[in-house]
């Protein structure tokens, strides 16, 4: 296509929307903040496109299944990569699509139905969602190997009391970013919290820069990071953990879900 004709039709779906999507300079074209959520929601609509592309195809070639899983966890390692990994073994012939996203984009895909299930922290609660309770991980704090609270026996969060923490945007971020405010926030006292539109993964580059610190899980710790040390954090009854679940529709008969659900309640009974 053109470049004078994909203009024109980016001018005539501005004005069909009423808003502007692009800011036109002489440098080109930038997204506009009204612009951003619907370009986002476009590249969806076009994966989504993609993946019923393959599907269609994988049907013809004697595949059978799609499953689109939500997760906001890392999977460096850990119970989320392991339960994914068995899955793709036992049942090669299904379409596994693996969608990270925060806690809140993962319950609207579930209502909206454009994702089978998903594995986030617990506490999330809609009309029409199923969930069970699954395992807990251990929550660490990333710092630099010249950090003067690397000293302590013990890490409890009081000690962290004075740090700036960066957390991302996106995945788990926003829950260990409340997680940081309701374990330190006090009368006339709230913590230092900065929010990265980025990658966990870069938000421990960022350490690197000697101003903040950062909070992780266990299952972040898959490879190692050069100068940083992860340390337990503490609280009254021992070591500071994030409970998960997983949620689905419960009015989502889709037999490569039901074989995902069996598979995690034969790993993870109870």
């Amino acid at each position: 296509m053109k470049q004078s004709t994909l203009s024109r039709k980016v001018r005539d779906m501005e004005i069909r929307l009423g808003i502007k999507l692009f800011e036109r300079t002489t440098r080109g074209a930038e997204v506009t903040e009204n612009g951003k959520p619907f370009i986002e929601q476009a590249r969806r609509i076009v994966t989504d496109v993609e993946n019923l592309q393959t599907t269609a195809r994988n049907v013809s070639y004697g595949l059978q299944g799609r499953l689109a899983v939500g997760y906001c966890s890392s999977l460096m390692s850990g119970n989320l990569k392991l339960a994914f990994t068995e899955y793709l073994t036992k049942f090669s012939e299904v379409q596994f699509d693996g969608i990270e996203g925060s806690p809140e984009k993962i319950i609207h895909r579930l209502q909206s139905q454009t994702m089978d299930i998903a594995v986030a922290p617990i506490g999330l609660s809609e009309p029409g969602l199923t969930s069970k309770q699954l395992w807990s991980e251990r929550l660490f704090v990333a710092l630099l190997e010249d950090s003067a609270v690397l000293e302590k026996e013990r890490i409890y969060w009081q000690d962290l009391r004075r740090e700036v923490f960066v957390v991302s945007s996106n995945g788990l971020g926003p829950i260990l970013g409340n997680l940081i405010s309701a374990r330190l926030t006090e009368q006339g006292f709230r913590p230092a919290v900065i929010y990265q539109d980025t990658t966990q993964e870069s938000v421990f580059s960022m350490i690197a820069a000697k101003r903040f610190i950062s909070i992780a899980t266990e299952a972040s710790q898959g490879v190692p990071w050069q100068d940083l040390h992860f340390r337990e954090i503490y609280d009254a009854n021992g070591p500071t953990r994030l409970e998960f679940a997983l949620y689905w529709r419960d009015d989502n008969q889709n037999p490569a879900l039901k074989r995902f659900v069996k598979l995690i309640e034969e790993r993870y009974p109870g």
